[in-house]
């Protein structure tokens, strides 16, 4: 089951995705080891992923942590 999104939790992953030659949602999902569905949801923000996720996706697109994740300020 998902956990609830984090407030404010923001990220790059659909832009980097589509930066890859439009690598879909699925090829993503398979390299980072969960489903489509997480991905759809992580990349609508209501979906927090692991620590673990996290780093396996910043592998993936060569990137760090901070450069795909971050907290947006609430005014």
């Amino acid at each position: 089951m998902p956990r609830n999104s984090e407030p404010g939790l923001k990220n790059h992953v659909r832009e980097l995705r589509m930066k890859c030659e439009g690598m879909t949602q699925q090829a993503l999902a398979d390299r980072v080891g969960v489903t489509r569905q997480t991905i759809l949801a992580l990349e609508g923000s209501a979906y927090t992923p692991s620590l673990a996720l996290a780093l396996r996706i910043a592998k993936t697109f060569e990137k760090s942590i901070e450069e795909i994740f971050w907290l947006e300020e609430k005014g």
